[in-house]
């Protein structure tokens, strides 16, 4: 596939990786990268972490400056949303303006969750996902108040334990028993809390949401209250796949189903997906899966890229992501889709790993302090060997 036009459409990670990729290998089309933020590409883990706690300037989350898109001629199209694409026709729509492509690529990523609860659309009930998200809550809170967090995956996690570090008194509320139990099992969700307490982040396990009063009251089934200065919604996030079903391009679940080169199976026309949106063939793997990493939607763009300049490309690597809980580093590589057994081994000074497996092949790793095991499980993953 060697296209002459390309319109990205999404500017975050993996549209960016794609273009950057595309230009590495040699291609001279046109490429024009769409994004519904009016800035530049932009390192998006941090809003949870040192750039909520205001230890990152927004300059410096920017991925690349603008003259890396001058000298690489990729034309910006920012603060500009995509209202539909036609495959078939070769043409993605903006809001007063069409764009002609030879190939389109959905780089479109994902939204949070917002459950379907009383009063969950009020304006103090946050969510964290863009730059913007995480400058107004910085700029809600102070030092004293309380925050109340729905969620206790990796993301409301570390929003937790960055406002703790600022001194704000946090409530964690989760329909777990123990923050992230069911991903990583009994050991790791106890090790995770144990970071958190010691936050003095206090905890709400085995508790579900109700409704939420003006948006700082949330109401539990049981009939508690739990108030605060803003409530914040960790539940997850969903991709953001209308622009392809609209088009008729192949979804599942909302992702875009595409080849290990990031190619849609059908829908008519040049179409790749990558990142979130991507429900892509890992060759590894020998299956599909949905990742919502950082570093996957860089790969994933880095394989678009390929393909788009015509040379080969596929997805191989193991998804994996790194999280920070205040001071504490957790790096998680698997396949994602569940385990049979897990084993920690403890290392010197806090350091630890925890196996995970299925049908005896190793499918996961999670790590602390010791990064020799988090590189050696990518490789057991990667050959479906057994955990050491």
């Amino acid at each position: 596939m060697a296209a002459e036009r390309i319109v990205i459409v999404g500017a975050g990670p993996a549209g960016f990786s794609t273009a950057r990729a595309y230009r590495d290998c040699g291609g001279s089309g046109a490429v024009t990268l769409v994004g519904g933020e009016p800035r530049l590409p932009y390192e998006r883990p941090p809003l949870t972490k040192a750039f909520l706690r205001g230890e990152l300037d927004a300059t410096e989350l920017t991925i690349e400056p603008q003259g890396w898109f001058d000298d690489h001629e990729v034309e910006l199209c920012l603060g500009r949303w995509t209202s539909a694409i036609d495959p078939q026709r070769g043409i993605v729509t903006l809001a007063n303006r069409e764009l002609r492509a030879d190939a389109i690529v959905l780089a479109t990523g994902s939204e949070p969750v917002r459950p379907a609860l009383p009063g969950a659309g009020h304006p103090l009930v946050l969510t964290i996902r863009a730059l913007p998200d995480s400058q107004r809550l910085a700029e809600q809170v102070e030092p004293g108040q309380r925050v109340v967090v729905v969620g206790s995956g990796f993301i409301g996690c570390e929003i937790a334990g960055s406002l703790a570090q600022l001194d704000v008194a946090v409530t964690l509320i989760s329909q777990e028993r123990l923050p992230q139990v069911e991903r990583l099992g009994t050991e790791a969700a106890e090790q995770i809390a144990s970071w958190l307490r010691d936050l003095d982040v206090e905890l709400l396990p085995n508790a579900t949401v109700s409704a939420i009063h003006d948006g700082r009251t949330i109401v539990l089934d049981d009939g508690r209250r739990i108030s605060g200065a803003c409530v914040v919604l960790g539940a997850g996030v969903r991709p953001r796949g209308e622009l392809a079903a609209e088009a008729g391009v192949a979804t599942r679940d909302g992702a875009v189903i595409v080849d290990e080169a990031m190619r849609c199976m059908d829908g008519g026309g040049a179409v790749l997906a990558v990142g979130d949106i991507a429900y892509a063939y890992n060759t590894a793997a020998h299956r599909r899966l949905r990742v919502e990493h950082w570093g996957d939607a860089i790969g994933q763009g880095a394989v678009a890229g390929r393909t788009l300049a015509g040379q080969d490309g596929h997805w191989d690597e193991v998804p994996g992501f790194w999280s920070t809980i205040g001071e504490r580093t957790l790096k998680y590589a698997a396949w994602g889709d569940g385990h049979d057994a897990c084993r920690r081994v403890d290392r010197d000074d806090g350091a630890f790993a925890i196996w995970y497996s299925r049908d005896g092949a190793t499918v996961g790793v999670l790590t602390h302090d010791s990064d020799e095991d988090y590189e050696r499980g990518r490789e057991l993953i990667a050959h479906g060997e057994p955990p050491p």
